[in-house]
């Protein structure tokens, strides 16, 4: 690797390889990454420091964790559910996040060895190219804990695999496994868990070494699609963050501390 980007949280690290790959990397060795509180600031304004980096000519995130990446930690949820103040915040750093992804003209990929779940996903689905290992597990998961799938769901699932897959996997908070993903065209490709990253690299590679402007102008052209769809990701994000501070919240996260189903509609006051 030719640089290191370094972060205050180590949630991940960026490394720069001699190809002009970013390669951003989720977690630590044999743990399920998760995003803290500062890791989800961080992460939300490295796009901008990509984007600008003349070395960069793509982006890769992989994992070297257990999974590819479950999302918010269990801090940074207890936070959401307690602040109103956290709750701006991390609305602000998600719109931060998104934004950041669709406007950075370096073509990204992702590598997804596991488990996708929330914030995971978004990073996992909002690459350009999503490759996914055929076991992987890809879940929403807002409303098992009774809050709208906020985030990235309501800006690229419809776009992506249609209204009605949408509506069930969201809804009902299934899981999809890669292949199955790959098969309702959420993810482009999967492939088996061994040689993931060697596909997701060999993309990566290839894309740095495409026309800067081609590939950047094309991805910018297609966004567009997902900047149509702007207002919806705005009203589901806001929709979200009410949700932590209402009782559906507090019960999913106790009855997930608990292994046990979440009781929903009972007012706690």
């Amino acid at each position: 690797m030719s640089r290191a980007i370094q972060t205050q949280s180590g949630d991940f690290v960026v490394e720069i390889d001699s190809d002009g790959v970013a390669h951003l990397i989720l977690g630590q060795a044999g743990r399920m990454p998760a995003l803290g509180a500062k890791g989800h600031e961080e992460i939300a304004a490295i796009w901008r420091t990509l984007a600008e980096a003349a070395e960069v000519r793509s982006v890769l995130i992989r994992s070297i964790g257990k999974g590819f990446c479950a999302g918010g930690s269990p801090e940074l949820t207890e936070e959401l559910l307690q602040s109103e103040a956290a709750r701006m915040r991390v609305m602000r750093e998600t719109r931060e996040l998104v934004q950041g992804m669709l406007d950075c003209d370096k073509p990204i990929v992702s590598a997804i060895n596991g488990a996708a779940v929330g914030a995971g996903a978004l990073l996992a689905l909002l690459a350009d190219i999503s490759v996914a290992a055929r076991d992987a597990k890809i879940l929403d998961g807002h409303t098992r804990i009774g809050v709208a799938a906020g985030d990235h769901a309501a800006i690229i699932w419809p776009l992506l695999c249609g209204i009605a897959k949408t509506k069930y996997y969201l809804l009902l908070c299934e899981h999809l496994s890669g292949e199955e993903a790959a098969d309702i065209g959420l993810v482009s490709l999967c492939a088996d868990r061994v040689a993931l990253e060697a596909v997701a690299t060999d993309i990566a590679k290839r894309l740095a070494h495409g026309s800067p402007n081609a590939l950047g102008f094309t991805k910018r052209t297609i966004n567009h699609w997902l900047r149509a769809a702007w207002p919806a990701f705005e009203h589901s994000l806001t929709l979200e963050m009410m949700g932590f501070a209402g009782s559906d919240a507090r019960e999913g996260l106790n009855a997930f501390k608990e292994k046990r189903p979440p009781r929903f509609g009972r007012d706690e006051s």
